[in-house]
């Protein structure tokens, strides 16, 4: 991790709500964000934040989201996630996020992230799926 990974580094990242990211099961004119792709909007959003400190070989996992989901966004709007490192604790890093779509707040967390070698997670999981295999 390099030395710029410190509390306090923020981005926002912006997302159109095409109708992949939204419900279905409510039919065409309730076509809103899914709380599941907002999930992964706010993940993706913190780890491009983490990738312009992090070093080659390094990247990052989730590992815990709090979500208050607090509107509903209509397919075509787009959304602003605002995110901030709020706490670097070793390897784990904490973000705060909240989400407007131009007329309300959508959303506010906290969403935290675990650094990891990709090569020694790789062997860890290759490990991990050579032991289960063996279980069968």
């Amino acid at each position: 991790m390099k030395p710029s990974l410190v509390q306090g580094i923020a981005s926002t990242a912006r997302f159109e709500i095409d109708r992949p990211r939204t419900i279905d099961f409510l039919g065409e004119s309730l076509r809103i964000y899914a709380t599941p792709s907002l999930v992964l909007d706010v993940e993706s959003a913190c780890r491009q934040l983490l990738l312009a400190h992090l070093d080659p070989g390094q990247d990052s996992v989730g590992t815990r989201v709090e979500l208050d989901h607090l509107a509903a966004t209509p397919l075509g709007m787009t959304v602003e996630l605002g995110v901030s490192v709020i706490e670097v604790k070793g390897r784990a890093i904490t973000f705060a996020f909240e989400g407007h779509d131009g007329v309300d707040t959508i959303c506010r967390g906290m969403h935290r992230r675990h650094v990891i070698e990709i090569d020694a997670a790789r062997e860890r999981l290759a490990a991990k799926a050579h032991r289960g295999a063996g279980s069968r």
